[in-house]
């Protein structure tokens, strides 16, 4: 159902990064959907992308997975911990499936509480360090950035997508926002966690994959640096919204808007009406105010603040969520994030919600960084396909 909702005074709160979940009872399965074919697309038919890029056809329909199987790839960024996904080649026997131990992004004597039959876990539709497909692209390239108390991971059913379709996606641990650092910083963990600088980051990723070396050496001439996608939640969507002069396109995601910039030329702005954490408004107010020569708001219902990430669903082998775990092996602070932790059972069935959202973003970017025109009917089409779609401009 379409309706028009109306704009209120903007508000704006640093948002908890703590996501979307999945059904499985152990993990939240990176990608949410079909996998690609196994060989990295083979028997797809092969396509040309912006400035004469060779890619393989990607479904019309955008909340389908692509044709590619997904590689992932631990890197270190200039100091910053980081995550690629990529279009993998064909993969060999038995690649090994990419695992992410929520242990991984505490402290670690908070990491050392909790014991391995009590971790969550998230199993990635993604494989471990597998070769990157060269035989097409250059791939643009899309950073994601997470929330408050978030980590690289939080959203791994959406990044795992676009990277299926024919982008390298990055990222990182951020400083000072990611989860590790954030439960330190509280006074009762007695910890001191570093200065947060977001912008700073963003700089630093974008031009590490403009000149790849290191860690990234294997990207090199098959990453377009020149064409990129911003993705943020909460916190991390407010970074993005303010590099308009990095990205050229720009998806703040349960935040506000995006600034006038160089680079920037089309605009996605999502938000959850039942948001208890940043309200619906304040997309409502950065739509209005975003300046690009295209935009799109859409706002969904029932949602809440982690309908654009995964960490709500993943739980351990005993159904517990990542709060619960946490409290009851008093890791210090995420008892704290129960009032943040935005999972009401009403809201949007969490593989239902990554559907829309990918849909919706898969189609802004392909629009623009594949040179896709008509991927803007998905977009224009999009209430139509999906009632939860509560608002569309």
């Amino acid at each position: 159902m379409l309706r028009r909702m109306r704009t209120t005074t903007l508000f704006f709160a640093l948002a908890l990064g703590l996501g979307a979940c999945s059904d499985d009872s152990s993990t939240a399965g990176g990608g949410g959907g079909a996998g690609g074919a196994a060989d990295g697309g083979g028997g797809s038919e092969e396509v040309e992308g912006c400035d004469g890029a060779q890619l393989l056809a990607s479904p019309a329909d955008t909340s389908q997975r692509g044709p590619w199987q997904v590689g992932a790839r631990a890197v270190t960024i200039d100091g910053l911990p980081a995550e690629v996904w990529y279009p993998a080649a064909e993969l060999g026997a038995a690649p090994a499936t990419r695992v992410y131990d929520l242990r991984d992004f505490l402290p670690p004597a908070e990491a050392a509480k909790i014991a391995d039959a009590d971790a969550p876990r998230q199993l990635c539709d993604c494989y471990e360090d597998v070769p990157l497909d060269e035989a097409h692209g250059p791939y643009p390239l899309v950073i994601f950035v997470h929330g408050t108390a978030g980590y690289r991971a939080q959203s791994l059913e959406l990044v795992t997508h676009w990277a299926s379709r024919g982008f390298i996606v990055v990222a990182a641990d951020h400083p000072g926002l990611y989860l590790g650092d954030l439960l330190t910083s509280l006074p009762l963990c007695e910890g001191e966690a570093p200065e947060q600088d977001l912008a700073g980051d963003l700089a630093t990723i974008v031009a590490a994959f403009e000149s790849p070396s290191g860690d990234l050496a294997g990207f090199a001439g098959r990453v377009d640096a020149t064409r990129v996608g911003l993705v943020g939640h909460s916190a991390g969507g407010g970074a993005v919204g303010a590099a308009p002069d990095l990205g050229h396109v720009i998806v703040p995601m349960a935040a506000g808007g995006v600034d006038a910039g160089s680079a920037v030329t089309s605009a996605l702005i999502l938000g959850g009406l039942e948001d208890q954490v940043v309200p619906y408004t304040n997309q409502q107010e950065g739509f209005d105010t975003t300046q690009a020569a295209t935009k799109r708001l859409v706002g969904l219902s029932p949602a809440g603040h982690l309908v654009f990430s995964s960490l709500c669903a993943i739980t351990n082998d005993a159904g517990e969520d990542i709060v619960t775990v946490g409290t009851n092996a008093d890791v210090c602070g995420l008892a704290l994030a129960g009032a943040l932790f935005d999972c009401d059972p009403s809201y949007v069935e969490a593989t239902r919600g990554w559907t829309i959202v990918n849909d919706a973003i898969s189609a802004a970017l392909e629009e623009t960084l594949h040179c896709i025109p008509e991927r803007a009917d998905r977009l224009a089409t999009l209430a139509e396909r999906y009632d939860e779609v509560a608002e569309l401009r």
